[in-house]
């Protein structure tokens, strides 16, 4: 099957595509600057099923359905789904649960660093900063022979499981299931996970985003890592597009509103905008990549990719349910301690999963 959307201009096309995408899910009702958020998708998620109780963040976001969905059927398609396992996924997992604990303490997953930047919002680029640092951490450890292993093949329908869960969770949210008193399902009737473009719309944007991207193989984190690491502008075009889309499509819709303070959904504590994202981004480059090409692996059958996302969902309720998670305010109690924690965390898997023992 001809592969399009692997070129140059194919990788522009779906960072452009994702960038007005996310102006218009922005403009049709989801949270502002949060057009697309995977880290924060997935935190009302964790909500929406009961793993945290914060009631301003519950919903089951379509989107993120979407994006594993569209990318099982564009495998398939391709002949490209191809179920497979088996890699590290105890250490996967708990990478999961720290990239979401630093993903919260800033406020977003690197889509919404640049969505945020693309708003207006002047913190996202301790965000991306932070992201970058990260980022360049992980790939000391790559160039020293860091690695979790092969992955093996499993049978076929260990692929289909993970697709499996997430029209299970489409079907609760379009039936609005209740399973007892009080719920869950939980859906917000304030805050940001009030907030939502309609249900089918945003369905179909995530359909199509898990299309274009893993026929792409859009990933902001391997953007940065190719860049660093081998030089390789290829994937870190797409970014560029991402952001540029998104800030025109800000500016049409008039959702651009420049400056620090007062920005939806962040805080101005510079010093662990970074420090959160850093966090991610080593987490990100320690797993294979960041969660949205996470999700999208996990829909062409990669057991381990499902793992790492279902960690990110867990760490979700952890930063909620244990005072870590960011807001408005400013950090959580025990979100810069958990940051820490989970820094000793990657770099310990970083130094004892190589292949070469001199550093």
């Amino acid at each position: 099957m001809d592969n399009r959307f692997a070129s140059r201009k194919g990788i522009i096309v779906v960072g452009a595509v994702i960038g007005v995408l996310a102006a218009l899910l922005q403009y049709l009702g989801n949270p502002a600057n949060m057009g697309i958020c995977v880290a924060c998708m997935e935190r009302d998620i964790a909500g929406a099923i009961g793993l945290h109780r914060v009631d301003v963040v519950q919903y089951i976001r379509p989107e993120i359905i979407g994006f594993v969905l569209g990318s099982f059927i564009a495998a398939l398609l391709a002949g490209e789904h191809k179920p497979r396992g088996g890699s590290a996924p105890m250490i996967r997992f708990f990478l999961g649960v720290f990239a979401m604990i630093g993903a919260l303490v800033f406020l977003g997953c690197p889509w919404r660093a640049i969505l945020r930047l693309a708003g207006g919002d002047g913190n996202a680029i301790a965000g991306i900063l932070g992201l970058a640092a990260g980022i360049f951490v992980g790939v000391q450890f790559l160039k020293r022979g860091y690695n979790l292993g092969r992955a093996y093949p499993q049978k076929s329908y260990s692929g289909w499981l993970f697709p499996a869960v997430m029209l299970s969770l489409f079907l609760l949210l379009v039936f609005q299931v209740s399973f007892s008193p009080g719920g869950p399902i939980f859906f917000s009737e304030k805050g940001p996970g009030s907030q939502h473009a309609p249900i089918w719309i945003s369905l179909a944007a995530g359909l199509l985003v898990g299309i274009l991207a893993q026929r792409s193989r859009f990933c902001t984190m391997g953007a940065i890592r190719d860049v660093i690491l081998i030089r390789d502008f290829h994937l870190i075009s797409g970014v560029a597009a991402l952001l540029a889309f998104a800030f025109a499509g800000n500016l049409i819709l008039g959702q651009f509103k420049p400056g620090f303070e007062g920005q939806p959904i962040a805080h101005t504590d510079y010093v662990w905008n970074f420090l959160g994202m850093a966090l991610s981004g080593l987490a990100f480059v320690l797993a294979g990549g960041c969660p949205g090409r996470q999700l999208f692996l996990s829909g062409e059958g990669d057991m381990d990719a499902g793992i790492f996302a279902l960690g990110m969902i867990v760490g979700a309720g952890i930063s909620h349910n244990f005072a870590m998670a960011s807001s408005a305010k400013g950090t959580g109690a025990f979100g810069p301690a958990a940051v820490v924690i989970g820094f000793l965390f990657c770099l310990i898997v970083g130094f004892t999963q190589r292949d070469k023992i001199k550093f």
